[in-house]
């Protein structure tokens, strides 16, 4: 089989972010029967990134290795059973693992064309568009007239929610932990900001309810807001969790990890039954690996609402490559707004 002589940001070591990454040379095998290969001009930044940088993301390669989950680029290379045509068309494009090198390896169904959108754009609408899709349409459709918590709400995922949400017609209550952020989940939509650093959330959504109770909680928090989603959703409500941000401030290692456990306590499904409730647990790399044409319809679907003017991505900065740990840190800190996304030369 052809080798790939590329190069690619490697995470070499768990830690910070100014440490833990170094730029070298790697060899790619070609691409098998239904793959394709990429040249990358672009890569997005994920949580789940952050997550395996600092060792908490258990589905992560050995080190060293090379994770993202997307980038935009051109196909220079297709297998035997790929269109031989699709060489040289711009895409956008999932991958398992991977993502932070010049050349990507990936299959046939999990790239988009996108023309001449714009990179940083498009990379909006891969990972996080894609992960609010599959839960927000596919998973546990919203209703008209639901009541919707997001979490996080000024963030990648959380923008995109936002705006499905309310394209179904659904009140939304968004929750960001900076005032600089209201603004911005206000103009998608967001029909009550939640800031949690004023005051209990939960208190705060309870006062608003009264009396009422949530439809759905999209959740990438988990730990200790667990219970107080579960207390906030009546019947027939479902707390979706798809992420474990709370974990990664722990600083005790271990200790901070049965901590987080600790703080969600015990489910019994009995329980779920006599209340009516719903606990959704949602991987996109599950999905990917298990069920890879609802991962494929869902980002040519979010795709197609952009096109129609019904998906507005959020931009939240762009970076050059020498940049990766400055933009790495910066999504750690959970400072920044809308997708961060980083160019190669």
């Amino acid at each position: 089989m052809t080798k790939i002589n590329t190069e690619a940001i490697v995470l070499v070591k768990n830690g910070a972010a100014e440490s833990a990454f170094e730029r070298r040379a790697i060899t790619l095998d070609g691409p098998k029967p239904k793959e394709v290969v990429i040249e990358s001009e672009a890569f997005g930044l994920n949580y789940a990134d952050v997550m395996s940088r600092i060792g908490l993301y258990r589905e992560a390669p050995p080190l060293p290795c090379v994770v993202g989950y997307e980038l935009v680029g051109k196909i220079t290379q297709v297998g035997s059973e790929v269109d031989p045509s699709l060489i040289g068309t711009r895409v956008l494009a999932f991958c398992r693992f991977g993502g932070y090198a010049k050349h990507v390896v990936t299959y046939d169904y999990a790239v988009v064309p996108i023309h001449e959108m714009p990179a940083e754009e498009a990379m909006v609408l891969c990972t996080q568009a894609v992960t609010a899709f599959y839960m927000a349409d596919y998973l546990a459709p919203i209703h008209e007239g639901d009541k919707v918590l997001i979490h996080a709400a000024a963030g990648g995922v959380g923008t995109i929610l936002i705006q499905l949400a309310k394209l179904k017609g659904a009140e939304v209550f968004a929750k960001i932990g900076d005032e600089r952020k209201a603004e911005l989940v206000k103009k998608l939509g967001a029909d009550h900001v939640i800031n949690y650093t004023k005051s209990d959330y939960a208190e705060q959504i309870n006062q608003l309810l009264k009396g009422d109770r949530l439809d759905t909680s999209f959740n990438p928090v988990a730990g200790s807001t667990y219970k107080k989603d579960m207390a906030l959703v009546g019947s027939g409500g479902k707390v979706i969790l798809f992420g474990g941000s709370e974990l990664s401030s722990g600083k005790w290692g271990f200790f901070s990890q049965l901590n987080f456990v600790r703080k969600m306590g015990l489910v019994l499904p009995i329980g779920l039954m006599m209340r009516s409730k719903n606990i959704l647990g949602v991987n996109m790399l599950k999905i990917a690996d298990n069920r890879p044409k609802v991962l494929a319809n869902c980002l040519n679907e979010v795709v197609k609402l952009h096109q129609e003017g019904k998906l507005q991505p959020q931009v939240g900065g762009t970076y050059t490559i020498d940049k990766v740990a400055e933009a790495h840190a910066a999504l750690e800190n959970g400072k920044t707004t809308g997708k961060l996304t980083v160019f190669w030369d």
